[in-house]
């Protein structure tokens, strides 16, 4: 296990031709990369689509099987490693964050996909077999286009990659309408965002609420209604996974990361990840080592 986790960009990765995608079967990516086999983090979005193998995978610390029909998708930022017991194949796509920027006019179009949201649960899917081969149909046309280089042929490849989600989406029956800019979608992207950009110094959803103009039974009710929690378990969500980032740099210590969250000392960030984790801190961390 690595001290800490590298980040990868595409322009590090192996098969990388054209500007912002890079779209290959899984099998001969996997034998160029096995260095990715271990924990590291993406600067852009990841999706496998897997035909054979068995294994497993940890996508922010949560156990998922591998198997024949399973995709799974990543967002920028989150920490996954492969462990596999048979060869895996099958289809992997890497886009970056402003891949569609210059070719749909909404800027925020990922999110009306739940398994964009970060979410594990909901980015983690096992396919009916009729969706297999819908979409093994789009991957394959996906990587004969890939091959070229014209402006045409990448705005289809686009455009293939739109009707994937969609199909996916379509079997998870979970696509949101046309008009996702209503108010509470707005509010909660402005939520997730100040979340993600405070979660070390603002731990209460009062303190949020009032950021955001509106009480915080307001908010706890949008978050319920978007993601079917509080809002106060969404935010001790995105503490408790930092905390478990920065459990893996084994040159941290414990006080050292309860500092860079911001809890007010050692003991009480222990107590908090216990009470919310099961375990301590330092179980936790042996447990991700040592795989105990």
């Amino acid at each position: 296990m690595p001290l800490d986790i590298p980040i990868y960009s595409i322009e590090n990765l192996k098969f990388y031709k054209n500007e912002g995608i890079l779209v290959s079967r899984f099998g001969p990516y996997l034998t160029e990369h096995e260095h990715l086999l271990t924990a590291h983090k993406h600067h852009f979005y990841h999706l496998v689509f897997f035909t054979e193998g068995e294994g497993k995978q940890y996508l922010d610390f949560k156990k998922f099987s591998i198997k024949p029909g399973i995709i799974y998708f990543m967002i920028p930022g989150q920490v996954h490693n492969w462990v596999f017991k048979t060869p895996p194949n099958g289809y992997i796509i890497n886009f970056s964050s402003t891949y569609f920027s210059s070719f749909l006019l909404d800027a925020d179009y990922l999110s009306r996909f739940s398994f964009f949201s970060g979410q594990q649960d909901a980015q983690v899917l096992e396919l009916s077999l009729n969706t297999q081969q819908s979409i093994t149909s789009i991957f394959e046309a996906i990587l004969k286009e890939g091959l070229t280089h014209s402006k045409a042929n990448d705005d289809l490849v686009k455009t293939l990659l739109i009707q994937l989600f969609i199909t996916i989406a379509r079997f998870q029956n979970t696509l949101e309408p046309a008009m996702n800019n209503s108010y509470n979608h707005i509010l909660m992207k402005n939520f997730k965002d100040l979340i993600e950009a405070n979660y070390k110094h603002l731990k209460l959803p009062k303190q949020y609420a009032a950021l955001l103009y509106i009480t915080p039974n307001h908010l706890n009710a949008v978050c319920n209604d978007f993601l079917q929690i509080s809002a106060g378990n969404l935010i001790r969500n995105r503490i408790l996974l930092e905390a478990k980032r920065l459990l893996i740099n084994l040159d941290l210590r414990i006080g050292e990361i309860a500092n860079q969250l911001n809890f007010t000392d050692q003991s009480y960030f222990i107590k908090f990840f216990k009470k919310h984790e099961g375990v301590t801190p330092e179980k936790f961390r042996k447990s991700i080592i040592y795989g105990t």
